[in-house]
């Protein structure tokens, strides 16, 4: 269809450039060959999301909804809530690379959130990251030594946040739910939650369709300005 403009929202919340960075790169090879689209349309990208309301409050609802799902008992005991997060390697954040920074504030954004939501449990919050490949440094605390520290503190009770992915996929399904949690088992914690993607969850849905509609009608953001700011941060 000759359409003559172009909203472009990546389903990562967090930027970065190994996710949002290289989908928008491949992206620009195949707009910039289009003749139509050169000269017909304006297109516009939200470049990261990770602290609007919308987001903090349907993953704060669904942590809550996991925590309340805790044998009553646990509920009275020191329950650690911990978000992981996909791990990049730790050069891309010396390279100016937003990613960390924006993990650390949507997770203290849901914190508090979930604190107010919550105001009598007796609640932790940890930041960890998974699913490292290679040789090189990756960001820390990697998510599989984090549980272990957890246990070895005593912890029984873990809750487990998927907090850079929106949908169920092998890093959530495969990863969290059977590698993590069997290791989880195997050092001590008895009380295993992890709390499902957004999916489609109706608060998240809504909140993406008004993400689209605001930027309809905000000034356009190119792919080629979201590359010249990530340039400036280096």
């Amino acid at each position: 269809e000759k359409i003559n403009k172009l909203i472009i929202l990546p389903l990562y919340p967090q930027y970065s450039i190994s996710t949002t960075g290289s989908s928008l790169r491949e992206l620009q090879k195949e707009l910039v060959n289009d003749p139509y689209f050169q000269k017909n349309v304006i297109h516009s990208v939200l470049p990261s999301w990770h602290d609007r309301k919308g987001y903090i409050d349907a993953v704060s609802s669904l942590t809550v909804k996991e925590i309340s799902a805790l044998p009553f008992e646990q509920q009275k005991e020191k329950i650690v809530v911990l978000f992981s997060a996909h791990g990049v390697p730790k050069s891309y954040i010396k390279e100016g690379d937003p990613y960390q920074k924006q993990i650390e504030e949507c997770t203290k954004l849901i914190q508090r959130q979930i604190q107010k939501l919550l105001p009598d449990s007796d609640l932790r919050f940890e930041v960890s990251y998974q699913s490292k490949v290679g040789p090189v440094e990756w960001l820390q605390p990697y998510t599989d030594k984090k549980i272990e520290e957890i246990a070895k503190n005593g912890i029984k009770n873990l809750v487990v946040v998927p907090i850079s992915f929106v949908s169920e996929h092998i890093e959530t399904l495969e990863e969290i739910d059977i590698e993590y949690r069997e290791m989880a088992e195997a050092v001590g914690i008895e009380n295993w939650r992890r709390v499902p993607a957004l999916n489609t969850d109706a608060n998240f849905i809504e909140d993406l369709s008004t993400m689209v509609y605001d930027t309809l009608n905000a000034p356009a953001l190119t792919i080629n300005q979201v590359m010249a700011n990530q340039a400036e941060q280096k």
